[in-house]
């Protein structure tokens, strides 16, 4: 068995051509962007992941359920309800069985176990905790959520510093640890580093148990960009650069092998470094991409 890290949009990508080359493994997913909107618990990593391996995710986007509609969303803004995230009707049922159930004192957990048993998914996803943690982006507007700053805010403001509420208090899901301790390798997908990453990795005790196993690592940049979204923004924020050097600092000794966009490749005494096409951008792209970890594997 392998297990992935993951966040929402870059890493699901990848595990989305994965699932058809390779079906024992589980997704550990970050949660430090969930968020309440109109009385239910948006996990939006988690969902994205969810709906990728039961094939229902709308590919377009990356997130919600392909062909869902927004009919409640528009009569809740018509009603007054200041609603800025975006929530379809049939993903909206999700968010609705997810809440009643944590009001009825399931875990996190335990829920999303129940929600991929619906949706005959065999793999396992796993949240990174049953503790409630959250991503703030520091800007000279103030402090913001993650989910203020990437979708109110568009990503637009200046970013000083990224602090992640409670994460110090957390501990990882018991079933994201066994996971990792009876994975023979752990693959980092293409996720934003900093806050899709950061929030699994900084829980107590997952880079001890990281550093056990043989870490793939796909990086999320080719050359100095990353793919998509803020993560160039949260890499200088921290004083390192969007590329593949930058995240292999970013991540220290954790990563074995990095596999870099052909041309990108480097000389690194701290792990090993291997180049190929890293671009997603059909099913196949993903398979290949997939067939290449698995051989280093």
């Amino acid at each position: 068995m392998v297990t992935f890290l993951s966040g929402g949009t870059g890493t699901p990508k990848l595990i989305a051509g994965f699932k058809e080359v390779y079906e024992n493994f589980s997704v550990i997913v970050n949660t430090a962007e969930d968020v309440w909107v109109s009385g239910n618990r948006i996990c939006p990593d988690i969902d994205s992941v969810i709906y990728t391996l039961a094939g229902l995710i709308d590919e377009k986007r990356w997130w919600g359920i392909r062909g869902d509609t927004f009919k409640t969303h528009f009569r809740l803004k018509s009603l007054g309800m200041d609603e800025k995230m975006m929530v379809g009707d049939l993903d909206r049922a999700t968010h609705i069985f997810r809440s009643e159930m944590l009001r009825k004192g399931l875990s996190l957990t335990d829920v999303t176990e129940r929600i991929c048993q619906s949706l005959g998914i065999s793999q396992s996803v796993i949240p990174m905790t049953d503790d409630e943690v959250a991503t703030k982006i520091l800007t000279p507007c103030g402090e913001m959520h993650f989910q203020e700053f990437w979708v109110e805010k568009k990503g637009e403001p200046e970013v000083t510093g990224i602090r992640i509420e409670n994460i110090e208090r957390a501990r990882p899901s018991k079933k994201a640890v066994n996971a990792i301790r009876k994975s023979r390798s752990v693959i980092i997908g293409p996720s934003n580093p900093v806050t899709s990453i950061g929030p699994i990795i900084g829980l107590e005790g997952i880079r001890n148990e990281l550093e056990k196993k043989k870490v793939v690592v796909v990086s999320p940049f080719i050359g100095n960009k990353p793919f998509s979204g803020p993560a160039g923004k949260f890499m200088f924020a921290l004083g390192l650069s969007p590329s593949p050097r930058g995240l292999l600092e970013y991540y220290g000794k954790i990563i074995d092998v990095l596999i870099v966009h052909s041309g990108d490749s480097f000389e690194s005494d701290r792990c090993e470094i291997v180049e190929t096409d890293i671009i997603i951008k059909s099913r196949k792209d993903a398979e290949r991409l997939s067939r290449f970890i698995l051989e280093l594997l």
